[in-house]
């Protein structure tokens, strides 16, 4: 009979005997990473059944049982609605699961035999534990924030601020404009900018499709709402002067107020959420959106590159020791994925993946030098359209079928998809238009359909499921 033991003592020895996981799904907002845990969920409950899983190969086999759903380590976080994102998909019509607002947490139990079939006290059927946690891509991006200053953050941003983007922010910068460093803070002036600041940043995402945004707690600020620690602005340095200066003035100043409040935020909301949440993963697949920022133009493919590079910094990488696995986690295999490659024809999928990758290209070199194996592959966790071929001028092209957001059924072609980072040339001809489709019809009960989860999935647990 196995032995019952207290939860944290039962997760300490799964963890000794490297038979828990700890599942990084890093996104940023509006990469799929919702729709990429409800598929991840399904298709290990629906594994040995309907579920399309042939590039594992523990399912090839014939030796993945099948996963089930246990109560999260921590009973004060919400549990992933898993059930929710399910009914919106088999709804009608069919939806995406709603947006992120907080976070939730998910445990699998995974039940596979060894491949080993050996007789010894660990039985032929084995359980791994899969840990997930969701959360909303925008606070993933206050994280690098943990390493900077106030003046420092204040330089960063103020470096972005320039062309289409710096039109999002010219009501705020006028604003600040007119506010002196050295003036005794007015909590209702500062409250009223910081709110302007806020408006901008959504103004930035909502209308000009850029991903980085901090900090990320403004846009989707939860019971934070209102609060003095969200009531804080990077100030434009030439409005500045000395540093030395600043240093000096009075504790009530408007400056010093609001490098005050950059510092409780990073103490009191960023800390917490990293200590809990980032510090623990062995595994990680980087989600990344890359048809939507090259739809959008260069300034936010730009955007994007730099956004994911800076976060890539914000996690510990490296091989894993038994004492390393226990007291100082570190991802060990990291997936990278370009999402929605159900919103390009399929001959399409091999440039998105070298798109993908010279996205990358600065990550993966810090990744290769610290030895953490690397996969990079292209998948649409819920594929949402089918491929065709129609017939013009006596030629056959591929085309995609599906049904847009708004409703309407359509056989398009989007484009071609570059292979490398693009170039002046693409930029001016662009020859790419990006489509946002709702998910095919689901019928109830069914396995997802998906474009390459299996792959994804193998390469991240396929070599604990042995």
């Amino acid at each position: 009979m196995p032995l019952s033991l207290p939860g944290y003592a039962s997760d300490w020895l799964e963890r000794s005997l490297d038979r828990q996981v700890r599942l990084a799904v890093t996104g940023l907002s509006r990469a799929g990473k919702t729709a990429f845990l409800t598929s991840l969920v399904n298709q290990l409950r629906h594994a040995g059944l309907d579920a399309r899983l042939d590039m594992m190969s523990c399912t090839r086999e014939g030796r993945l049982l099948g996963a089930q759903r246990q109560t999260q380590p921590d009973l004060s976080v919400p549990r992933f609605p898993y059930d929710g994102a399910l009914a919106a998909l088999e709804g009608t019509p069919p939806e995406w699961p709603p947006a992120t607002r907080g976070i939730s947490e998910l445990r699998l139990l995974i039940r596979y035999k060894s491949r080993t079939n050996s007789r010894h006290f660990l039985g032929e059927q084995r359980t791994l534990t899969l840990d997930l946690i969701d959360y909303p891509g925008e606070w993933l991006l206050d994280l690098p924030m943990l390493r900077q200053s106030y003046q420092q953050w204040c330089e960063a941003l103020g470096a972005q601020l320039t062309g289409r983007r710096r039109r999002f922010a010219e009501s705020f910068l006028n604003r600040v404009s007119e506010l002196d460093p050295a003036a005794t803070a007015d909590e209702q002036e500062l409250a009223d900018i910081s709110a302007e600041y806020a408006r901008s940043l959504n103004r930035a995402r909502n209308e000009g499709g850029y991903t980085w945004v901090q900090p990320g707690r403004f846009l989707l600020p939860g019971e934070l709402d209102g609060a003095p620690v969200l009531q804080f602005f990077p100030w434009p340095l030439e409005q500045l002067g000395d540093p030395a200066r600043l240093a000096e003035l009075p504790a009530d100043s408007n400056y010093q107020t609001l490098a005050r409040r950059f510092e409780h935020y990073k103490r009191t909301v960023i800390g917490p959420f990293y200590r809990q949440h980032f510090r623990r993963f062995d595994r990680q697949i980087v989600l990344v959106d890359v048809l939507s920022a090259l739809n959008a133009g260069p300034d936010v493919f730009d955007d994007l590159r730099h956004a994911i590079a800076t976060l890539m910094q914000s996690f510990d990488y490296g091989s894993r020791s038994l004492l390393s696995r226990l007291f100082n986690p570190r991802i060990d295999r990291l997936a990278i994925a370009a999402t929605k490659a159900d919103h390009v024809t399929p001959e399409q999928h091999d440039n998105l993946l070298s798109l993908v990758q010279a996205l990358m290209s600065e990550p993966l070199r810090d990744l290769r030098y610290a030895d953490v194996p690397v996969k990079s592959l292209s998948l649409a966790a819920i594929r949402a359209t089918q491929a065709r071929t129609v017939e013009q001028d006596g030629k056959r092209h591929p085309a995609l079928k599906g049904t847009t957001e708004s409703g309407e059924e359509v056989l398009m072609f989007p484009g071609e998809v570059p292979p490398r980072l693009p170039d002046a040339e693409f930029w001016q001809r662009q020859g790419f238009e990006f489509t946002a489709f709702r998910p095919a019809p689901q019928g109830s009960g069914e396995a997802l359909p998906h474009i390459r989860m299996d792959s994804a999935l193998d390469w991240l647990l396929g070599d604990k499921l042995r």
